[in-house]
């Protein structure tokens, strides 16, 4: 078969301008960036109508892949094939993934979004302006402490990062301002690779300019050596912040290979950040589709998690049903299978892993919303394993597809499309969704309620720092916002290495940091990290531009 972008270098690209036509929307709605992108003017877009939102979710992920967002795009070609007029919204990927391990976002096979290699490269420069915006910031604040420290600020108390989009360890931890007297105030420095950027989460929660230029204004940076908190607003960095992100905030418009419209916008990830596409993007998506498929990073217990109680209590959006994708391969290693040894069939193993998909399955129903579980066929899976995983399904009273999507496009996504809609129809979920918990609860008491109720873990533990900047917050006024934790994508609990359905774990929370401009409070649990590293083999070594055509890129 093709590689993903081989097949997406032969596909046939329509001009961006005839993919809005299917919208309605006209040249002078767009600012085209090229023939076959451009950003969309979202307040040319009228109308009350909301289209059904339909979220895709995954199991925990393993190296095995599950295909979350291939899931995503392909049923959104399924749904336009079988006659409901429908849109995709999904993330930009980030560079650091894309050098490194986990690879792209837009999708693979014959359900992609393209042009492929736009998105996954510099596409509109949505990234390079939040880096730049973020070290902005951090330009401002250190200027500000060398010329006088007018606000009081404490060098030592300074929390906003520097940051890369990049895998990069070596600037997990630096010392800045060296060299002299001329070249700013020594301190310790951080840097996060650009999608765990505040900024990042900002735009992605902002319903308009307007509304991130408020929220960037709340961002806190740094305290006062009293422990007071600095703000963008205080460093009168806002409306700086602002003008260099004027242009990211706009939603991008692509297309599928099957020239479904897409908006790709945003980018957060799902285990160190709120992990969802912009609500402004699946917004407009809303008001110009009559079916939104939008996808969220990980596995249900983040992404899934994060969408439901932080960007639907934001953007007052209210999912119709769920889609869980998982992999016969990825559930036979949740069962104990190696990755070398899982070409070869093991139906006790796959049993033993489906408790993994069993627990995510109980997680969607707790926020009261109907789901279809997409199995992500490989061309390695058994009649046996096949069968073996309908007989659970029917047992369970699971709606099950076998979704062929990677290799067939949208005629491998007619059943998963039928069986999306025949579930909205008899049980729409916008009508009963509530989220896990309330707003009023403590701090303590909602990240306990996230760990017990979708984690599973017995015992929920809060290091001194923790508990400290929890008594802080509550004095700020911030212990009513919603919380993001970050925690490994590849396990319940906060050990990446214990798969399947863990028991009996504790979950600990080892420090908390305030994102008051996106809205929530960020706990990190385990040894979870901002800024991740490159593996021993790159995916960049195998890229190139051999006589003007790009190879190697997945």
């Amino acid at each position: 078969m093709l590689s993903d972008l081989e097949i997406a270098q032969n596909a046939e690209i329509k001009p961006i301008k005839e993919i809005a036509k299917k919208l309605n929307l006209d040249e002078d709605d767009l600012e085209l960036y090229g023939k076959y992108k451009a950003k969309i003017n979202v307040d040319a877009i009228k109308g009350n109508k909301n289209g059904k939102v339909i979220l895709v979710t995954a199991i925990s992920p393993t190296p095995a892949g599950e295909g979350k967002s291939t899931t995503t795009i392909g049923l959104a070609d399924a749904l336009n094939r079988i006659g409901k007029n429908t849109m995709v919204a999904v993330r930009e990927p980030s560079f650091g993934p894309v050098m490194g391990v986990k690879g792209g976002a837009a999708g693979g096979g014959y359900a992609q979004v393209i042009p492929m290699e736009d998105i996954n490269l510099h596409f509109t420069g949505d990234l390079h302006a939040i880096t730049t915006a973020n070290n902005a910031i951090a330009a401002m604040l250190d200027n500000h402490i060398f010329q006088g420290n007018e606000l009081n600020i404490d060098p030592t108390r300074i929390i906003w990062h520097r940051c890369l989009d990049m895998n990069d360890r070596a600037l997990r931890g630096v010392v800045v301002g060296l060299g002299g007297s001329t070249n700013g105030i020594p301190r310790e420095d951080h840097f996060d690779i650009t999608v765990a950027s505040e900024i990042m989460a900002v735009l992605c929660l902002s319903n308009d300019l307007a509304d991130f230029k408020e929220r960037v204004s709340r961002i806190v940076v740094a305290y006062t050596y009293d422990k007071k908190p600095v703000t963008v607003k205080d460093l009168g960095a806002a409306g700086a912040i602002t003008l260099i992100m004027k242009d990211a905030i706009k939603p991008n418009l692509v297309q599928t290979l099957e020239h479904t419209p897409a908006f790709v916008h945003g980018g957060p990830f799902a285990n160190i950040a709120h992990g969802c596409n912009s609500v402004i993007a699946t917004k407009a998506a809303m008001k110009l589709a009559d079916y939104v498929v939008t996808e969220a990073g990980f596995g249900a217990d983040l992404g899934a998690e994060k969408f439901l109680d932080i960007k639907c209590r934001e953007a007052n959006i209210k999912p119709s049903a769920v889609v869980v994708v998982a992999t016969i391969r990825a559930l036979k290693m949740h069962g104990g299978v190696l990755k070398e040894n899982l070409k070869e069939e093991n139906v006790d193993a796959l049993l033993k892993g489906i408790c993994n998909l069993e627990k995510h399955i109980e997680n969607v129903k707790k926020y009261n919303l109907p789901l279809v579980v997409a199995i992500n066929k490989f061309y390695t899976d058994t009649e046996a394993e096949i069968k073996a995983l309908e007989d659970w399904a029917k047992k369970n009273n699971i709606t099950i597809s076998l979704s062929e999507v990677f290799s067939k496009g949208s005629l491998g996504g007619i059943d998963l499309a039928e069986k999306i809609v025949k579930k909205i129809d008899e049980e729409d979920g916008s009508k009963t969704f509530k989220p896990i918990y309330d707003l009023e609860d403590s701090i303590k008491d909602k990240i306990t309620k996230i760990c017990k109720e979708i984690y599973g873990a017995e015992n929920v533990e809060f290091l001194q720092a923790a508990k400290n900047q929890m008594a802080r917050f509550k004095k700020n006024g911030w212990d009513k916002l919603p919380i993001c934790m970050a925690k490994t994508q590849y396990s319940f609990s906060d050990n990446p290495k214990l798969l399947g359905r863990p028991e009996g774990f504790t979950i600990t929370i080892r420090e908390l940091k305030p994102s008051i401009g996106a809205g929530f409070i960020v706990a990190l649990t385990g040894d979870i990290m901002t800024m991740p590293g490159l593996p021993k083999e790159p995916a960049a070594n195998k890229m190139d531009v051999i006589d003007g055509k790009t190879v190697g890129l997945f």
